[in-house]
């Protein structure tokens, strides 16, 4: 617990020193933001079209801010030329880790439906699915950092991911935890800032009794703050995802800088050559 303790205080330093590591966190908040305006003006259909296309956007900021660490410099072409360099080292592990999830799902409902005589039971069905879920991603977490500071390919680095969560299970779990309560605070502080300056609109939700509050829908609530109020949440949006993206970012990094330190012997090694025509591999 103290290493983790003490790569989270070198990531805020490294933050802190590094002024365009936020540059990565205000691309995310003003991503989140616009995706929440957009919900609220064009609906889900549109919104969930935008997702794909942020979520493509933040990868190029995520490997450059990696790149930019691994180098240890404090350029804004740095991370540019390096975002560049290993977006899709950045991109495709987490790419197969997806669909492979999608085909464990499809798996699922299928011999569901096999057994069921053609009813599906979707929440069981859900269950079965984040069983699988969970694990995988704590397993492949670090799959992004391992591509980036280890120079590897895409299973190579799912690869490198669990076998350096495999022995240092704790560690990680700790982290995972810091990571969780950091969110929590981070989540905690913008709600107090939200409620404060939406308290006007929000005051009639402490007349309302359980059975209304149990009843209650985000739709009504975004209903009842008004198009100034949607305003004011999309500003605490970008101003708590700024704040949160790039300690974050930089603590996985860190964090895992030091795991492969600790433990030389984890690196997976990504060997080149071929195999001849009787199948025998040769290392160039």
């Amino acid at each position: 617990m103290t290493m983790v303790l003490k790569e989270l205080q070198e990531s805020v330093r490294v933050v802190w020193q590094t002024p365009v590591l936020w540059v990565t966190g205000i691309v995310a908040g003003l991503l989140g933001a616009v995706l929440w305006i957009m919900l609220n003006l064009s609906g889900t259909f549109f919104t969930s079209r935008l997702v794909i296309i942020a979520g493509l956007v933040m990868v190029l900021f995520v490997a450059g801010t990696f790149g930019l660490l691994k180098k240890n410099e404090k350029g804004a072409g740095t991370m540019v030329r390096e975002g560049a360099r290993y977006y899709f080292r950045v991109l495709l592990p987490w790419l197969v880790i997806f669909f492979m999830l999608m085909l464990v799902f499809v798996v699922i409902m299928t011999v569901m439906m096999i057994f069921s005589q053609g009813s599906t039971d979707y929440e069981a069905a859900g269950l079965c699915a984040i069983f699988f879920m969970v694990p995988t991603v704590f397993m492949a977490f670090f799959c992004d950092t391992a591509a980036v500071f280890e120079d590897l390919r895409v299973f190579a680095s799912i690869r490198q991911s669990i076998v350096t969560v495999s022995r240092n299970t704790w560690k990680v779990l700790g982290f995972y935890v810091t990571c969780c309560v950091l969110s929590f605070i981070d989540f905690f502080v913008v709600a107090i800032i939200w409620e404060g300056l939406l308290f006007d609109k929000l005051e009639p939700l402490t007349h309302y009794n359980e059975t209304q509050l149990a009843a209650f829908t985000p739709d009504q609530l975004v209903t009842m703050i008004g198009p100034d109020g949607m305003w004011v949440t999309a500003l605490i949006i970008f101003l708590g995802v700024v704040f949160l993206v790039p300690i974050l970012l930089t603590y996985k990094a860190t964090f895992y800088q030091s795991l492969t330190k600790e433990s030389p012997a984890a690196t997976v090694q990504q060997m080149t050559g071929e195999f001849d025509s009787k199948g025998r591999w040769y290392k160039y």
